[in-house]
């Protein structure tokens, strides 16, 4: 690590940091001077983009992440371990997985205060997805495709985890399900002007059964995202798809992440047009790897796991600083998420 560690903010980025950090990374030259701005839409981490005045071989852009200004965010991320498994994430799981990601030029925390600092590539010109837009069909394989690549290169690979940070799988999950009752009502009456009476109801009906829903559905295990939706990929640029921000990873059920994907990024018309065609392209990809799963059960997994998006949104948008945007976006993965577990029955298989 630099010695230049702990980074409090991106404020105290300089030029001369910044060529310290990226000499070491093998680049040649030296940063002259840098401007930023903000970037990206997260809730829980503050995106910024550095422009670089450069001479030699040096990046003319890079992105750093740092922890959230809003300090209702910036206390979920620390309770949460949000920050420090997003670093662990990048320090010891980044190099065993065959999803892409970006390069990390430097990932450092301070184990006391939690600030932390991911410089990392910078994807322009791609784009992140739109989860309040949803996506196509197109953009769907692309996801799928590489979310295999993440589960295959990872199955059963729980030794990598440290337990604490990132999770081996297995650990009691009462307490997120007794959040999950408490926040709830709290949810249905801050949106319900835009839920239905059907919605409300199957909100409520999930928290009655939340606790068999988080019990451990058994089988093999692999590393999951846990956050697998459209506003932490980006489209296009140095590669088709990058996937980004692994503050929630820890090692699960893999159809956890494929049932969260499709229940919370595609318009519920296309994902029921297209639903089994592109569960098989998943399923297809995963078997390029040695992975223990069958047809059947994936299957199986992918209708008990469909209320993924809803469990989030009910507890994310309670528990992180409110905006416009963030409200638009939770509200849009709970309707979705909502209707493919009712069109799936899995409060049924649940219960």
């Amino acid at each position: 690590m630099s010695k230049s560690r702990y980074v409090r903010s991106w404020e105290d980025i300089s030029a001369a940091f910044l060529t310290e950090i990226l000499l070491k990374k093998n680049f040649q030259g030296k940063v002259l001077s840098i401007t930023s701005e903000s970037i990206g839409t997260g809730q829980v981490g503050e995106n910024i983009r550095f422009n670089l005045e450069i001479e030699g071989d040096m990046p003319k852009s890079i992105v750093g992440k740092f922890p959230a200004i809003d300090e209702t965010s910036r206390q979920t991320g620390i309770q949460l371990l949000n920050y420090q498994r997003e670093v662990f994430f990048y320090n010891n799981l980044q190099s065993e997985t065959a999803i892409t990601t970006p390069n990390i030029f430097l990932c450092d925390i301070d184990p006391v205060t939690h600030d932390f600092i991911i410089l990392m590539e910078d994807l322009a010109p791609g784009t992140p997805g739109d989860q309040i837009a949803g996506c196509g069909v197109s953009e769907a394989e692309l996801a799928l495709t590489q979310l295999a690549h993440l589960h295959g290169s990872m199955w059963e690979k729980t030794n990598l985890a440290d337990d604490n940070i990132v999770s081996r799988g297995g650990k009691d999950q009462t307490p997120t399900g007794e959040l999950y009752k408490a926040l709830a009502p709290s949810f249905i009456e801050r949106y319900r002007d835009a839920l239905a009476s059907t919605e409300k109801n199957a909100i409520s009906d999930l928290g009655r059964s939340i606790h068999n829903y988080l019990a451990d559905s058994g089988g093999a295990k692999t590393l999951i995202h846990i956050d697998y939706r459209l506003d932490n990929m980006m489209f296009g640029g140095p590669y088709p798809l990058a996937v980004v921000d692994w503050q929630s990873c820890a090692f699960g059920c893999p159809l956890n992440d494929v049932s969260y994907f499709m229940g919370t990024s595609l318009n519920p018309k296309i994902r029921l047009e297209e639903e089994t065609r592109l569960l098989k392209h998943y399923f297809d990809t995963l078997k390029n790897y040695e992975v223990t799963i069958d047809w059947v059960t994936a299957s199986d997994l992918y209708q008990r796991y469909a209320p993924a998006g809803l469990v989030m949104a009910v507890i994310a948008s309670m528990i992180v600083g409110e905006t416009q945007r963030g409200n638009e976006m939770f509200l849009a993965m709970a309707k979705r998420s909502t209707q493919m577990m009712l069109e799936l029955d899995s409060l049924g298989v649940i219960s």
